[in-house]
């Protein structure tokens, strides 16, 4: 039986694929079996289906979601029709034994972690409120995915996970926070990306980020749009009328994404902010 489905993807990292899944299939039936090619999990966003997955069967649907291993048999049977989910698939690559990778190696010890406490457990992963936020988050972090993207998965997965070992490093001291944000308000091309911003403070990316929030009060991410926005705000009060040069100047993907985050930080347009500086000045 042929499953009839589109996937979009969301985010493509080294470490990582995020997809939002859309599929139209409508049958009661089983589909033919199909491998799991790495570790994934996947969470619903509408409607349900059921997974036939290492012996056990699960109803997917937005309160309950699946993780999958490399190598499981799995077939899925949509008897209410279609459904929309999103699946996070960490690269068979990146989490090869001795791949070096930092990213990897964090994912890896928690999969391990949950891999031996819940041995002989059924795939299924209970998606609380505030997992299903998370999830849907990530749907958002195309336009940044070297630290948002990172973080947001890094989240996902820490709340899907949560409950077995190891699962929420403790906080690091204030000197690597603060060093995290002097490569940022430096420019260093490494502030760009967690995961090698991680690699160059020589800890992991789960540890960089949960330092950073614990002692700056905001995810890596947040800050570093918020020193851009402020870079933004002074070249505007200074007359910039080139607001595509000034996206790409900051390091912003495009004109509206430096739109879309000056918005949120500032709540205004760039244009807008424009005008109020100049009005101001006058």
């Amino acid at each position: 039986m042929v499953r009839v489905r589109t996937a979009r993807t969301v985010v493509e990292s080294p470490h990582f694929v995020i997809r939002a899944v859309e599929c139209a299939d409508d049958h009661a039936r089983w589909s033919a079996p199909e491998t799991t090619p790495a570790v994934q999990i996947v969470l619903a966003r509408r409607g349900r289906f059921r997974l036939d997955c290492r012996g056990s069967r699960v109803l997917v649907e937005p309160a309950v979601g699946y993780l999958s291993h490399p190598g499981d048999e799995v077939r899925f049977a949509h008897p209410a029709g279609g459904d929309a989910c999103t699946s996070v698939t960490f690269t068979g690559e990146a989490l090869a034994a001795g791949s070096g990778d930092a990213f990897s190696a964090d994912v890896a010890a928690r999969l391990d972690a949950v891999r031996s406490a819940a041995s002989g457990r059924p795939p299924a992963v209970r998606v609380d409120a505030r997992l299903e936020l998370a999830h849907r988050l990530l749907l958002h972090t195309s336009a940044d995915p070297g630290l948002a993207g990172a973080e947001a998965v890094l989240d996902l997965l820490l709340l899907a996970l949560r409950g077995q070992p190891g699962d929420a490093p403790a906080p690091g001291r204030q000197e690597l926070a603060d060093l995290a944000r002097e490569a940022i308000l430096t420019d260093d091309p490494a502030g760009a990306d967690l995961v090698t911003l991680a690699g160059r403070l020589e800890t992991s990316p789960s540890h960089l980020s949960h330092t950073f929030r614990h002692h700056v009060g905001m995810p890596l991410s947040r800050y570093r749009n918020r020193v851009r926005v402020s870079r933004a705000l002074a070249r505007l009060g200074q007359g910039e009328r080139d607001l595509a040069a000034l996206a790409a100047g900051l390091g912003f993907s495009d004109q509206a994404h430096l739109t879309r985050v000056m918005r949120e930080e500032a709540g205004h347009t760039p244009g807008r902010v424009r005008a109020l500086l100049t009005a101001v000045l006058r």
